[in-house]
């Protein structure tokens, strides 16, 4: 017996033993490091568990708060290169949200994030309230936009008399340079929205709206707007 342990194929089933047990308990916080989690700016106040199935509270990327959610990595993507840590919250209310923050050779984005993120902070001044996500993916290769796709909507809430955008407004995401964009549209196609984000966290966002009803036109200058041509016009800049 302790002859066979000596062998060569002994020492290397012992050593895939030891490997298979080290990932098995490998603590999620010390993942989130060694993948590169923490340069893209993702956070939590605690993480428990291991890897393989965790969980995170008050987790945020580059700011963005996503809430307390279950954390695991996903072990068929390491096959072909790929780190996928997927993100999930499911208690059957509108907080739901799931998702990956994915990082491979020379790409990192985000996958299949379905859900609704409170943004009204970030986005301030602009009258937007969340926005709401389905299935949307976002590749970036160095400083570039490779990829990107996915339905979006803002939420408008009823802050400004006369601006009535109950559906809010909602668009495709696509890549435009290095920048990811989100064009949005309300049903009547009179306002619009746009953000552009690139890959390090800065955005840029516009809305217009075009009206010639004076009343709302004094309201939306009331809430900064300025008026460019027959549109009115409110942009912020900034960094997640």
């Amino acid at each position: 017996m302790i002859g066979w342990m000596r062998t060569t194929r002994a020492k290397l089933m012992l050593a895939i033993i030891l490997g298979v047990a080290m990932l098995v308990t490998w603590p999620l916080r010390a993942a989130f490091s060694i993948f590169g989690l923490t340069d893209m700016g993702v956070a939590a106040r605690s993480l428990r568990g291991p890897i393989w199935w965790g969980g995170a509270e008050e987790l945020q990327i580059r700011g963005v708060q996503l809430g307390t959610v279950d954390v695991f990595l996903n072990p068929i993507q390491l096959l072909i290169g790929r780190v996928r840590i997927d993100v999930s919250r499911r208690l059957g209310a509108p907080e739901d949200i799931s998702g990956a923050i994915t990082v491979g050779f020379n790409r990192r984005g985000i996958d299949d994030v379905t859900g609704a993120l409170a943004l009204a902070a970030p986005l301030a001044p602009l009258p937007v309230s969340r926005v709401e996500f389905e299935d949307l993916t976002v590749h970036f290769s160095g400083r570039a936009c490779t990829f990107a796709e996915g339905r979006v909507r803002a939420r408008v809430p009823a802050l400004i008399s006369g601006l009535s955008l109950s559906n809010g407004l909602s668009g495709e995401a696509r890549c435009a340079g290095d920048a990811v964009e989100l064009p949005m549209v309300s049903q009547s196609g009179q306002e619009q929205l746009t953000i552009r984000i690139t890959e390090n966290g800065s955005y840029q966002a516009t809305m217009r709206v075009r009206s010639t009803d004076p009343l709302l036109g004094a309201a939306l200058g009331a809430n900064g707007f300025r008026q460019i041509g027959s549109e009115q016009v409110l942009r912020t800049v900034g960094r997640l």
